[in-house]
């Protein structure tokens, strides 16, 4: 005798019976799959809740997947953010307060590339790179002007810094000391994640042992003598930037703020004296409902985790976290369509729960924002807070069928991620294997194949074009002036201290490196106030601690199977074994990044393809000068130099590079640049002897072909 036939069941089949008659299929061919391998429905009931564990919970009670808070945004808003920083101390100051007049409610600093890395402004290895991508801060009096006139007792500050995160938070509590303001009352975040530059962003600059000594000792020094602050920003947000899927994000940042909370137990902290102070930082992409689950899923799975170390404190199993708006989803093609991409990621963010923002500016795919694009940016949310009412309603979305079904898809999936780190010895071991890099490389390329191939679809960019772009300013900054000015500066400083107090208090924060005791952000807090540099802290260090340099291994076969096969694929590698047999070798492509510029999932899933099509690749090192770059491309006989430029150095690094290699009398080799570099840059750089530039968003078949056509152009001349 068979079961009863419910009426749900009754009326599923009715529906399926409607959609048959409509889509002339299954309904199941609807069925879509995600990068991370959900299975996405067109229908989702009652019945797909059946085994999912979480439902009933309600916001501020474990395991706190509604929220961190009871009320929410129904008692208080999100904290609105802006990530800025520029140039100069002085520009980015009266930036920031023009922003708090308009509404702004948190600072969050962007520091340029020189600071990242541990430099003086006038250090020889970063003159393309000084004021460019954020400010740059060489000693406290450079701290000191960017705050200026804003009360840091009162504004929460964000900086997002982790290579020099010693000197610049030093730099930060002596700052605050000399505006009146004592370390007990400064509030905000320091990013202070290494792990994940090791994954992905790469500002790193001493080994992982030792950079996890410094997140360590400022998590035991701040949990001491700043009460308000967060001592630890754990960062998924340049996972997905580089290409991780959601699940990877999600699991790979959980699991390095497991890794943290370890490293500070072992330096005798009780749990709950720490864990309530650290936060989080995610991105914010185009997969709507997803990224709502994905806030969830990571409250739900953080509490999980913390409840391993035995906490009294309820705040200890807290997830709270920043979002930023995504920047990869930005496109230089119609550039107006990034408006309405940052207002559908800011909501989602909003109704997944964040408990502050940041949102893009529509011009940051191609430069800085300018004042114009930033307002906009920032009236987006003001807009989501107070025109739509999200903020009326606790979780708005509990109890959607879909929604709770892909938060229980993404922490099932994210949690067996996490297992296997630990299975591995935990997140700092996987780091040093690779695996993290290795997975989200891969998970880049096959990206980048789908939009290539149009069936992930961009607006703008790969469907629905505009014939005419619209041109639109952007801001650009004077590199030269910008190092010029921090030069003097720095004159002036090194000439008002006391020398012998500098060189005491950097011999004793080296000592205190090397022998293992006392703590280090003390150290660096008493050689900040005698005016020691970020450059010579930080040298202090790696006299002690060594540089770390990394030169992971490309990806290959994962571009050409994702995109298949087709005329576009089969023509191109034709056209590169015809230049092979012709000439009696592969074309042999350079992949450079000039500058501290680290950002270098382009460059990575562009070696990965030219690999793929055919072409003989030289990815190299990170950081390099100009001079590096061509002694390694005469080294490996290269006929080309693909640089790619995230950070706004092209116009400084690349007329460099070009004149050595005519200096080497190597003017044959071509040169080739894509990445974040503005139209209006594009003649300057052709007028430089660049011969192809390919912004965001080019297709790499396009490049690939473009250098073909150059190397074949060439190769005729000489044949003839």
């Amino acid at each position: 005798m068979s079961a009863p036939t419910s009426t749900a069941d009754t009326a599923l089949e009715d529906w399926r019976a409607l959609a048959r008659k409509e889509v002339k299929a299954d309904p199941d061919s609807l069925t879509w799959q995600t990068p991370e391998g959900i299975a996405v429905k067109p229908l989702y009931t009652e019945a797909d809740l059946a085994g999912v564990g979480h439902l009933g919970s309600l916001p501020g009670q474990q395991p706190y997947l509604r929220g961190p808070r009871a009320t929410m945004y129904a008692g208080r808003p999100w904290t609105i953010r802006q990530y800025a920083g520029f140039s100069t101390a002085e520009a980015s100051n009266a930036f920031y307060r023009k922003a708090l007049a308009a509404g702004q409610k948190g600072l969050s600093v962007a520091f340029d590339l020189a600071t990242h890395r541990g430099y003086d402004s006038d250090h020889p290895r970063v003159e393309g790179d000084v004021g460019k991508a954020g400010v740059a801060i060489d000693s406290v009096e450079d701290m000191k002007i960017l705050f200026d006139a804003i009360p840091l007792e009162e504004m929460s500050v964000s900086m997002t810094m982790n290579g020099a995160v010693l000197p610049v938070l030093a730099f930060f509590i002596v700052a605050g000391e000399e505006q009146g303001v004592s370390r007990a009352k400064l509030s905000g975040t320091i990013q202070n994640d290494i792990l994940k530059e090791f994954i992905t962003r790469n500002t790193y600059i001493y080994p992982p042992a030792a950079s996890m000594r410094i997140v360590a000792d400022i998590i035991a020094y701040t949990a001491k003598e700043m009460p308000r602050f967060n001592s630890i920003s754990i960062s998924g947000y340049h996972m997905q930037e580089a290409g991780a899927t959601l699940v990877q994000e999600l699991a790979f940042t959980l699991a390095d703020g497991r890794d943290y909370v370890r490293a500070a137990l072992a330096k005798g902290l009780d749990v709950d004296a720490f864990a309530g102070r650290l936060s989080f930082f995610f991105a914010i992409g185009m997969n709507f409902f997803m990224e709502v689950a994905k806030l969830r899923a990571a409250r739900l799975l953080w509490s999980r985790i913390m409840t391993e170390f035995g906490p009294k404190d309820p705040q200890s199993l807290m997830l709270r976290t920043h979002c930023q708006t995504s920047g990869v989803s930005l496109a230089e093609r119609d550039p107006y369509n990034n408006i309405v991409r940052t207002a559908y990621e800011a909501m989602a963010a909003a109704l997944g729960g964040t408990q502050s923002l940041h949102t893009n500016s529509f011009d940051e795919a191609i430069a800085l924002p300018t004042e114009f694009s930033a307002r906009i940016a920032r009236n987006t949310q003001l807009i989501l807070q107070h025109e739509t009412g999200v903020t009326k309603v606790v979780d708005p979305l509990a109890g959607s069928y879909y929604l709770e079904s892909l938060t229980h898809d993404l922490a099932t999936q994210a949690w067996a991620l996490i297992e296997e780190v630990e299975a591995m010895g935990g997140m700092t071991a996987a780091v040093a294997a690779g695996l993290p890099k290795r997975l989200i490389e891969e998970a880049a390329t096959k990206r980048q194949a789908a939009v290539d191939r149009g069936d992930e679809v961009v607006v703008g960019v790969n469907r629905y074009q505009l014939e005419d772009e619209p041109a639109i300013d952007s801001l650009d900054i004077d590199n030269h002036a910008v190092r010029a000015a921090q030069i003097r500066r720095l004159a002036d400083v090194r000439r008002r201290r006391d020398p012998q107090a500098v060189a005491k208090a950097l011999a004793v924060l080296t000592e205190v490196a090397g022998s293992g005791t006392g703590n280090l952000l003390e150290a660096a807090v008493e050689a900040a106030r005698h005016r020691a540099t970020v450059g010579e802290i930080s040298d202090a260090l790696r006299a002690e601690f060594g540089d770390h340099s990394a030169r992971p291994k490309v990806v290959a076969d994962i571009y050409r199977p994702a995109f298949g096969e087709g005329p576009e694929v089969e023509i191109l590698a034709g056209r590169i074994a015809a230049f092979t047999a012709q000439r009696g070798a592969k074309p042999r492509i350079l992949v450079a990044k000039l500058g501290q510029d680290g950002h270098d999932r382009g460059a990575r899933v562009v070696a990965s393809a030219f690999t793929d099509m055919g072409f003989e690749v030289v990815a190299g090192p990170l950081f390099q000068t100009p001079d590096e770059a061509v002694d390694l491309a005469l080294a490996e006989k290269v006929d080309v130099v693909g640089v790619s430029s995230l950070a706004a150095g092209h116009k400084t690094l690349l007329p460099q590079l070009i004149e050595k290699l005519k200096a080497r009398s190597r003017a044959d080799i071509a040169v080739v640049c894509g990445g974040v570099i503005p139209r209006q840059d594009y003649d300057f750089l052709r007028e430089a002897g660049v011969s192809a530039v390919f912004g965001p968003g080019t297709p790499v078949l396009d490049a690939a072909r473009t250098v073909l056509d150059l190397l074949e152009g060439r190769l005729s001349n000489e044949l003839r």
